[in-house]
Protein backbone atom coordinates (compact mmCIF):
# COMPACT_ATOMS: atom_id res chain seq x y z
CA UNK A 1 0.00 0.00 0.00
CA UNK A 2 1.62 3.12 -1.20
CA UNK A 3 1.90 6.15 1.36
CA UNK A 4 2.04 9.99 -0.04
CA UNK A 5 4.51 11.23 2.39
CA UNK A 6 6.75 10.58 5.39
CA UNK A 7 6.20 10.73 9.00
CA UNK A 8 7.74 9.72 11.85
CA UNK A 9 7.06 7.18 14.11
CA UNK A 10 7.28 6.51 18.07
CA UNK A 11 5.99 4.04 20.19
CA UNK A 12 5.78 5.16 23.83
CA UNK A 13 5.63 2.94 27.03
CA UNK A 14 3.77 5.67 29.39
CA UNK A 15 0.96 7.67 29.22
CA UNK A 16 3.46 10.88 30.14
CA UNK A 17 5.65 10.47 27.12
CA UNK A 18 2.83 9.79 24.85
CA UNK A 19 1.20 13.16 26.09
CA UNK A 20 4.97 14.95 25.96
CA UNK A 21 5.06 13.43 22.50
CA UNK A 22 1.71 14.31 21.25
CA UNK A 23 2.38 18.17 23.00
CA UNK A 24 5.48 18.85 21.56
CA UNK A 25 4.53 17.98 17.71
CA UNK A 26 0.96 19.60 18.31
CA UNK A 27 -1.72 19.38 15.15
CA UNK A 28 1.02 17.38 13.36
CA UNK A 29 0.61 14.04 15.83
CA UNK A 30 -2.05 11.58 14.91
CA UNK A 31 -2.48 8.73 17.60
CA UNK A 32 -2.69 5.14 16.09
CA UNK A 33 -4.30 2.24 18.16
CA UNK A 34 -6.21 0.31 15.70
CA UNK A 35 -5.68 1.68 12.60
CA UNK A 36 -8.47 1.01 10.60
CA UNK A 37 -9.71 4.28 9.62
CA UNK A 38 -6.28 6.25 9.91
CA UNK A 39 -4.54 3.66 7.42
CA UNK A 40 -7.23 4.24 5.18
CA UNK A 41 -6.80 8.11 5.29
CA UNK A 42 -3.15 8.19 4.94
CA UNK A 43 -3.37 5.82 1.82
CA UNK A 44 -5.79 8.31 0.43
CA UNK A 45 -3.61 11.39 1.46
CA UNK A 46 -6.74 12.29 3.63
CA UNK A 47 -4.37 13.09 6.39
CA UNK A 48 -1.14 13.89 6.41
CA UNK A 49 0.67 13.74 10.03
CA UNK A 50 4.50 14.61 10.78
CA UNK A 51 4.09 12.07 13.81
CA UNK A 52 1.93 8.89 14.26
CA UNK A 53 2.29 8.44 18.02
CA UNK A 54 1.57 3.97 18.71
CA UNK A 55 -0.41 4.06 21.81
CA UNK A 56 -0.58 -0.15 22.47
CA UNK A 57 2.23 -0.60 24.08
CA UNK A 58 1.64 1.34 26.89
CA UNK A 59 0.09 -0.58 29.70
CA UNK A 60 -3.56 -0.29 31.42
CA UNK A 61 -4.83 0.83 27.93
CA UNK A 62 -6.36 -2.66 26.97
CA UNK A 63 -8.18 -2.69 30.50
CA UNK A 64 -11.74 -3.37 30.49
CA UNK A 65 -14.08 -3.98 33.42
CA UNK A 66 -16.37 -2.55 35.82
CA UNK A 67 -15.33 -0.19 38.33
CA UNK A 68 -17.83 1.17 40.67
CA UNK A 69 -20.98 0.99 39.07
CA UNK A 70 -19.61 2.06 35.08
CA UNK A 71 -17.77 -0.36 32.54
CA UNK A 72 -14.50 1.23 31.97
CA UNK A 73 -13.64 1.03 27.88
CA UNK A 74 -9.40 1.65 27.81
CA UNK A 75 -8.48 3.27 24.45
CA UNK A 76 -6.92 -0.18 23.06
CA UNK A 77 -10.10 -2.15 23.60
CA UNK A 78 -11.68 -3.42 20.30
CA UNK A 79 -14.78 -4.39 19.36
CA UNK A 80 -14.35 -8.40 19.39
CA UNK A 81 -13.04 -7.68 23.13
CA UNK A 82 -16.59 -5.91 23.77
CA UNK A 83 -18.39 -8.79 21.98
CA UNK A 84 -16.46 -11.40 24.35
CA UNK A 85 -17.02 -9.46 27.60
CA UNK A 86 -19.76 -11.49 29.63
CA UNK A 87 -20.03 -8.41 31.57
CA UNK A 88 -20.34 -6.30 28.19
CA UNK A 89 -23.55 -9.24 27.33
CA UNK A 90 -25.33 -9.10 30.44
CA UNK A 91 -24.98 -6.17 31.83
CA UNK A 92 -24.52 -3.76 28.89
CA UNK A 93 -26.78 -5.26 26.23
CA UNK A 94 -26.70 -2.72 23.77
CA UNK A 95 -22.83 -2.04 23.99
CA UNK A 96 -22.78 -5.59 22.59
CA UNK A 97 -25.50 -5.32 19.79
CA UNK A 98 -24.02 -2.05 18.67
CA UNK A 99 -20.69 -4.33 18.56
CA UNK A 100 -21.50 -6.90 16.66
CA UNK A 101 -22.74 -4.65 13.80
CA UNK A 102 -19.31 -3.17 13.61
CA UNK A 103 -17.79 -4.03 9.79
CA UNK A 104 -16.17 -7.99 9.49
CA UNK A 105 -14.25 -9.80 12.37
CA UNK A 106 -11.07 -8.57 10.73
CA UNK A 107 -11.75 -5.27 11.23
CA UNK A 108 -13.23 -5.93 14.97
CA UNK A 109 -10.11 -7.50 15.77
CA UNK A 110 -8.12 -4.26 15.30
CA UNK A 111 -10.74 -1.17 15.82
CA UNK A 112 -11.33 0.39 19.36
CA UNK A 113 -14.67 2.05 20.31
CA UNK A 114 -12.04 4.75 21.41
CA UNK A 115 -10.46 5.26 18.20
CA UNK A 116 -13.86 5.24 16.72
CA UNK A 117 -15.19 8.48 18.18
CA UNK A 118 -12.03 10.07 17.81
CA UNK A 119 -12.21 9.61 14.12
CA UNK A 120 -16.03 10.77 14.42
CA UNK A 121 -17.23 10.77 11.37
CA UNK A 122 -20.92 11.26 11.08
CA UNK A 123 -21.85 7.22 10.82
CA UNK A 124 -19.43 6.03 13.67
CA UNK A 125 -21.27 2.83 15.69
CA UNK A 126 -20.24 4.04 19.11
CA UNK A 127 -21.33 7.79 19.18
CA UNK A 128 -25.70 7.19 19.36
CA UNK A 129 -24.97 4.07 21.77
CA UNK A 130 -22.53 6.48 24.25
CA UNK A 131 -25.04 9.13 23.90
CA UNK A 132 -27.97 7.19 25.09
CA UNK A 133 -25.88 5.81 27.75
CA UNK A 134 -24.85 9.27 28.85
CA UNK A 135 -21.10 7.81 28.72
CA UNK A 136 -18.14 9.78 29.72
CA UNK A 137 -14.73 10.26 27.79
CA UNK A 138 -11.50 10.71 29.52
CA UNK A 139 -8.63 12.30 28.75
CA UNK A 140 -5.15 13.51 29.58
CA UNK A 141 -3.14 16.19 28.41
CA UNK A 142 -0.03 18.38 29.27
CA UNK A 143 -2.79 20.32 32.16
CA UNK A 144 -3.57 17.23 33.95
CA UNK A 145 -6.95 14.80 33.26
CA UNK A 146 -10.42 15.78 32.51
CA UNK A 147 -13.84 14.15 31.61
CA UNK A 148 -15.89 14.92 28.78
CA UNK A 149 -19.13 14.51 28.53
CA UNK A 150 -20.32 12.23 25.47
CA UNK A 151 -23.34 14.74 25.03
CA UNK A 152 -20.10 17.27 24.58
CA UNK A 153 -17.57 15.23 22.89
CA UNK A 154 -18.99 15.46 19.44
CA UNK A 155 -18.05 18.99 17.72
CA UNK A 156 -18.78 18.53 14.05
CA UNK A 157 -17.38 16.05 10.87
CA UNK A 158 -14.31 14.29 12.09
CA UNK A 159 -14.07 17.09 14.82
CA UNK A 160 -13.96 16.58 18.54
CA UNK A 161 -13.77 18.50 21.80
CA UNK A 162 -10.03 16.67 22.45
CA UNK A 163 -7.32 19.68 22.82
CA UNK A 164 -4.27 19.71 20.96
CA UNK A 165 -1.79 17.46 23.36
CA UNK A 166 -4.87 15.11 24.79
CA UNK A 167 -4.91 11.67 24.35
CA UNK A 168 -8.29 9.39 25.52
CA UNK A 169 -7.33 7.32 27.60
CA UNK A 170 -10.76 5.32 28.13
CA UNK A 171 -14.50 5.56 28.01
CA UNK A 172 -16.91 5.24 31.45
CA UNK A 173 -20.20 4.22 30.77
CA UNK A 174 -22.22 4.45 33.60
CA UNK A 175 -24.63 1.22 34.75
CA UNK A 176 -28.52 2.67 34.95
CA UNK A 177 -28.88 2.10 38.33
CA UNK A 178 -32.75 0.57 38.31
CA UNK A 179 -32.38 -1.55 35.37
CA UNK A 180 -32.24 -1.01 31.18
CA UNK A 181 -32.70 -2.45 27.83
CA UNK A 182 -32.22 -1.28 24.50
CA UNK A 183 -32.11 -1.70 21.06
CA UNK A 184 -29.55 -0.78 17.65
CA UNK A 185 -30.91 -0.27 14.68
CA UNK A 186 -28.08 -0.11 11.77
CA UNK A 187 -28.97 0.40 8.63
CA UNK A 188 -26.47 -0.91 5.57
CA UNK A 189 -26.37 -1.75 2.08
CA UNK A 190 -24.85 -5.04 2.75
CA UNK A 191 -24.22 -7.18 5.67
CA UNK A 192 -21.06 -6.99 7.07
CA UNK A 193 -17.83 -4.62 6.19
CA UNK A 194 -20.18 -1.03 5.77
CA UNK A 195 -20.82 1.92 6.97
CA UNK A 196 -24.12 3.04 8.37
CA UNK A 197 -26.78 4.61 6.18
CA UNK A 198 -28.39 5.43 9.12
CA UNK A 199 -28.59 4.14 13.00
CA UNK A 200 -30.73 4.05 15.92
CA UNK A 201 -29.65 3.17 19.28
CA UNK A 202 -32.77 3.68 21.87
CA UNK A 203 -32.51 3.07 26.11
CA UNK A 204 -35.65 1.98 27.60
CA UNK A 205 -35.52 2.65 31.57
CA UNK A 206 -38.13 1.59 33.92
CA UNK A 207 -41.14 3.41 34.17
CA UNK A 208 -41.92 4.32 30.73
CA UNK A 209 -38.45 6.43 30.39
CA UNK A 210 -36.45 6.28 27.08
CA UNK A 211 -33.37 7.74 25.15
CA UNK A 212 -32.83 8.01 21.85
CA UNK A 213 -30.04 9.01 19.67
CA UNK A 214 -29.29 8.99 15.61
CA UNK A 215 -25.97 8.66 13.38
CA UNK A 216 -25.18 8.78 9.70
CA UNK A 217 -28.16 11.81 10.05
CA UNK A 218 -26.38 14.98 10.86
CA UNK A 219 -22.92 16.29 11.08
CA UNK A 220 -22.48 14.13 14.13
CA UNK A 221 -23.96 11.62 16.00
CA UNK A 222 -27.13 13.25 18.03
CA UNK A 223 -29.82 12.92 20.92
CA UNK A 224 -33.13 13.20 20.24
CA UNK A 225 -34.95 15.49 23.50
CA UNK A 226 -37.82 16.24 21.44
CA UNK A 227 -38.73 12.58 20.94
CA UNK A 228 -37.14 11.50 24.67
CA UNK A 229 -39.73 14.20 26.48
CA UNK A 230 -42.54 13.08 24.08
CA UNK A 231 -41.99 9.44 25.12
CA UNK A 232 -41.19 9.81 28.93
CA UNK A 233 -43.77 9.00 31.21
CA UNK A 234 -46.15 7.60 28.56
CA UNK A 235 -47.13 4.20 28.39
CA UNK A 236 -46.41 2.99 24.40
CA UNK A 237 -48.70 2.81 22.31
CA UNK A 238 -49.07 3.16 18.17
CA UNK A 239 -50.60 6.82 18.78
CA UNK A 240 -47.29 7.74 20.71
CA UNK A 241 -45.14 6.05 18.37
CA UNK A 242 -46.74 7.61 15.46
CA UNK A 243 -46.22 11.38 17.30
CA UNK A 244 -42.51 10.75 17.78
CA UNK A 245 -42.08 9.39 14.36
CA UNK A 246 -43.31 12.86 13.22
CA UNK A 247 -40.80 14.29 15.33
CA UNK A 248 -38.05 12.68 13.83
CA UNK A 249 -37.42 15.12 10.51
CA UNK A 250 -36.51 18.02 13.48
CA UNK A 251 -33.76 15.78 15.08
CA UNK A 252 -32.06 14.86 12.22
CA UNK A 253 -30.82 16.65 9.17
CA UNK A 254 -30.15 14.14 6.53
CA UNK A 255 -27.67 14.26 3.30
CA UNK A 256 -27.35 12.49 0.29
CA UNK A 257 -23.82 11.06 -0.69
CA UNK A 258 -22.28 7.93 -1.91
CA UNK A 259 -24.17 5.27 0.64
CA UNK A 260 -27.85 6.76 0.62
CA UNK A 261 -29.87 9.64 -0.49
CA UNK A 262 -31.18 12.25 1.79
CA UNK A 263 -35.13 10.44 0.83
CA UNK A 264 -33.79 7.34 1.18
CA UNK A 265 -32.61 7.91 4.72
CA UNK A 266 -35.88 10.11 5.72
CA UNK A 267 -38.17 7.33 4.31
CA UNK A 268 -36.17 4.64 6.84
CA UNK A 269 -35.33 6.17 9.87
CA UNK A 270 -39.04 6.17 10.99
CA UNK A 271 -39.44 2.27 10.58
CA UNK A 272 -36.18 1.92 12.00
CA UNK A 273 -37.09 3.87 15.01
CA UNK A 274 -40.25 2.10 15.52
CA UNK A 275 -38.56 -1.37 15.39
CA UNK A 276 -36.17 -0.05 17.69
CA UNK A 277 -38.41 1.41 19.70
CA UNK A 278 -40.73 -2.01 20.43
CA UNK A 279 -37.79 -4.45 20.76
CA UNK A 280 -36.17 -2.15 23.41
CA UNK A 281 -39.50 -1.90 25.43
CA UNK A 282 -40.03 -5.71 25.04
CA UNK A 283 -36.77 -6.68 26.36
CA UNK A 284 -37.44 -4.37 29.28
CA UNK A 285 -40.41 -6.32 29.73
CA UNK A 286 -38.55 -9.34 29.57
CA UNK A 287 -39.61 -10.54 26.39
CA UNK A 288 -38.12 -9.41 22.83
CA UNK A 289 -35.73 -11.06 20.12
CA UNK A 290 -32.80 -11.33 21.49
CA UNK A 291 -29.70 -8.96 21.30
CA UNK A 292 -27.94 -9.44 18.18
CA UNK A 293 -30.81 -9.65 16.12
CA UNK A 294 -31.20 -7.27 12.54
CA UNK A 295 -34.19 -5.66 12.53
CA UNK A 296 -33.49 -3.85 8.88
Amino acid sequence: MPIAHEFEYVKPTTLDEAVRVLAECGDGARVLAGGTDLVGWLRDDLVAPDLLVDIKGIEGLGELGLEGNALTVGACVTFTDLIESETVRIDFPLVYEMARTVASVGIRNRATMVGNICSAVPCCDSGPVLLVYEAVILVKGPSGGRAIPATEWFVGNKTTALEVGEIVTRIAIPLPEDGHAGAYVKLGRYRGEDLAQASVAILALPRDRYRVAFGAVAATPVRAPKIEALLSWKSLGDSLIEKAKRLIRQETSPISDVRASKEYREHMLPVMFERGLRAAAARLAGSGPEYGTRFV
